[in-house]
Order: structure tokens, then sequence, then C-alpha cells
């Protein structure tokens, strides 16, 4: 009605580009409302967009065509709590202290002892002493939801105004409890807290992090089919049909941007929170060089940004970050970035289709289980550096008390990789070129010095 009573005092219809720039400028007086998506022990290749033969993603697709993509993109730590821990707060592992999931299991009493249980809590308490999303954005007017993967205690404890983790010390609290039913039992809880913040004026933050295409795989029926019939591995089958039983939610969500009006003032961002490559031999678990590794198939994730009011469409080849997505948040929303924050602001370099003033990536790797809460150079096994189209990880001699056949293979000297021309690194250049070695090495050293760990050599 307000749209037809316009036209009929001008004489004319809007036109579509009238319409983009009422859209921006509203969305200039309005922040963006944010949908953060995060995918669970998920590949980098393994979308339809990133050219997999086999695997259907068409929701994330559209999402890639639509918005800003970086094909590569990376997580600075290829485990789930320490990568979604960096996402909450937008610092690398070593400056926000959670570098594990779990306290170390050869504690006095093991798993079940209240020593192990004590550390948990430790654990826990890192994350009152930084700054995180939810609270960064509440001067803005933000209400917030968390739902699936957290493994941070309560969801308010996150500094969410509503949540599904009780979290710990409660039954099934270590990583998300009643929040990992989010997109496996669908996704109202999100999608009616959308409606309601909407017909409340607020801006929104939601957090999607559901235990998807995480193990258990259990995908329905109707998706296992499709993929059992190809003549795959039954574990590969399995992992297929959860990206695309995770991909159908993703476009549950999209659908409901779309049909509500909120997609053009929403800001989409999308990232894995580490690899993953499926045991063919054996259900629910994963080789090595994937999760828990410092490789590509660890690491490497495409990261998207959408909103379309503010980004046009665009293919990026430059590398980026996790460690970008706070601060890039921030600037979506015009609130002044905390000097602590390593990451870079990308909102204007994709609004203005500039190119990214940065030539390094940074990365780090620790055990599985932590040893000394307050110190993480004690589990610290790998950092490594990505430096235009090289790539060098370095191994170090840290306390690790689990996982280690996936690890001892890789606990070696320097390794040297041309990622532009070897994306799966299967030639180690690093006796070829010492000097690109001690170039790069000198770059890993100078990022934060590390005083007790040595550098594995040959």
């Amino acid at each position: 009605m307000v749209s037809s009573v316009i036209a009929l005092s001008t004489g004319c219809s809007l036109t579509s580009s009238d319409k983009t720039e009422a859209s921006v400028e509203q969305s200039a007086k309005t922040p963006p409302n944010i949908l953060l998506i995060l995918s669970d022990d998920h590949a980098w290749n393994d979308y339809s967009f990133m050219g997999h033969e086999i695997v259907k993603t068409p929701s994330l697709d559209k999402l890639a065509a639509e918005g800003v993509t970086f094909k590569r993109g990376y997580v600075p730590t290829s485990l789930c709590r320490p990568s979604l821990a960096t996402i909450a707060t937008g610092l690398y592992a070593y400056q926000h202290g959670i570098t594990g999931n779990d306290p170390s299991r050869k504690l006095p009493g093991g798993k079940k002892g209240a020593e192990y249980k004590k550390q948990r809590a430790e654990i826990i308490a890192k994350i009152d002493k930084v700054k995180l999303l939810p609270n960064l954005l509440k001067e803005k007017g933000y209400v917030s939801l968390q739902t699936g993967k957290w493994w941070e205690g309560n969801f308010a404890r996150g500094g969410f105004d509503e949540g599904m983790t009780r979290g710990f010390p409660q039954k099934g609290g270590r990583h998300g409890d009643d929040g990992l039913k989010i997109g496996r039992e669908g996704v109202d809880i999100i999608t009616n807290f959308m409606d309601k913040s909407s017909a409340a004026g607020k801006p929104f933050l939601v957090w999607y992090a559901p235990f998807m295409p995480h193990t258990p795989h259990t995908p329905p029926q109707r998706l296992l089919k499709k993929y059992s019939n190809l003549g795959l591995a039954e574990s590969v089958a399995k992992y297929y049909a959860m990206i695309e039983w995770f991909d159908e939610t993703n476009g549950q969500l999209m659908d409901h941007l779309e049909k509500t009006g909120l997609k053009d003032n929403t800001l989409v961002v999308y990232v894995s929170d580490n690899g993953w490559i499926t045991n063919p031999k054996q259900t629910d678990r994963f080789l090595p060089k994937s999760k828990q590794s410092p490789n590509e198939s660890g690491v490497r994730t495409p990261i998207m940004y959408s909103l379309p009011s503010q980004f046009k469409p665009q293919m990026r080849t430059e590398a980026t970050s996790s460690i970008d997505i706070v601060p890039t948040i921030l600037g979506a929303a015009g609130i002044d970035i905390p000097k602590e924050l390593p990451g870079v602001n990308l909102f204007d370099n994709m609004k203005n289709q500039t190119p990214i003033e940065r030539d390094t990536i940074f990365g780090e790797g620790f055990a599985h289980d932590m040893d000394d809460l307050n110190d993480p150079e004690s589990t610290l096994l790998y950092r490594w550096v990505i430096d235009g189209e090289w790539k060098l990880i370095l191994s170090y001699d840290g306390t690790n008390v689990s996982y280690q056949k996936y690890h001892d293979d890789f606990l070696v000297g320097p390794r040297l990789y041309n990622i532009k021309k070897d994306e799966y690194e299967k030639v180690d250049l690093a006796a070829k070129h010492p000097e690109i070695v001690a170039r790069l090495s000198k770059k890993i050293a100078d990022w934060y010095p590390v005083t007790k760990r040595k550098v594995l050599q040959k």
C-alpha cells in the first residue's frame, strides 16, 4: 500500500534501481542482521561449487553465487573447540587460551575423576576473560541466539540472550547438549527467533552451529539411498548424505530470510570449523592429514559473506581466515573494532571490490587434550604460514596424550608446499628451497614468541 501511494504521488513506479538504492540507504540506517553458519567436520572441497563431482550442495552453491566467496579460506586451528572459540572472539587459540577440546585424560581418576571436572570448568572460565561477539554487538541493540555446538558452558556465559545449550556441568554439556538437536530436528527455533526479533525492530545475531555433517553420520534414508546407489563405501556414502542434509537446512534458513523480506539486510557468514577426510573402511572416523592437522584438508574451508544490499557477487582469489570474521561483522554493524583483534575488517574490501592488503595467513595446531591450562605452548604441535603461493608447516615437541596415530607421521621437520600448484600437498619442497623455509620460518617466529617448545628437524 505504501509503495502504491508513493507511485501515484510521483507519477511513476519504483524501478529496480530505485529499490536497490532505497535498500542500501535503509541498511546504512539499520545494522544488518547476522546469521553465522558454522559447518562441522566438513572438507574444503566437499561442495558442488568447489568442484566436487558427487556431493550435492544446491543451497550453499546459491549462497556462493550470490555472495562474496573466498575459495581459499582458512581456520587457524583444525579442532572444533578452539576453532569455534576463535570465531566467537576473533582471537587466535594462543590468545584466548582454549587450545584443545578437553583436559588431559591422564589426570588422576581419568575422565570421571574430580580433577578432570575441575579442569573442564577452568577451561570454560577462560571465555569470561575475553570479549565475545554477542556482547560486542549489544551496543547496537542486537539480540542473539545460540544453537548447535557450544563448548563454553551455558549459552548465557557466551553473551547470548537466548540459546539451546545448558552447558557443563549439566548432563551432556560437554559441547552442546540440547543445542545439538538443531538442524537434525529442524530449524524452527531459529526462524521463530528471527521473526520475533524483526517484529520488535531488533537486529539479530544467530549462531547456527549444527552437529552436521559431524558424526554420528545418520542421514535420512532418502538421502543415503542416493549415495549408496553410487557404489561408494558405506562410510563415504553416509558422510556425503550428511552434507546434503546439512545443505537442506541452510536452504530452509535462506528461504525464510527471503520470504520474510530480511534477506537484503542480513549478513550471512559461512565457514567450517575444520576439515575432514572420511575413513573408507570405518564409519564415523577420519583419516590423518584432515581434522587436527595443519594440512589443507584440516585447515582450509570456503568462507562466504552475503549481504545483498551491500555486496555484489564476487569470487575472490585471496586467502582469508576465520580470524577476520569478528572484525568484519563489527565493521558491517558500524561498531569500533577492539585494537587487540588480529584479524582484518573485510567489509570495505567486499563492498568496494578492492584487494585485501595482507600477504600472510597464520595458523597453529595443538593436541586434542590440554596439559598445562595456563600455558598454550605445553601442547603446541604445529605452526604454519601461507605467504603467496607458499605454505610452510613447522612441527613442535608439545605434549600429546591422545590421537597419536593422527599426528605421529606428521610430527617431522619443516614442510614446504607450493599450494597454488599443489593444493593437496603431495610434494614437499623444503629441501629444494631452504631459503624460502628460512624466510617463512622467521615470519612464524615473528608472529608470536615460542620459548619452551622446540621446532622439530628432520
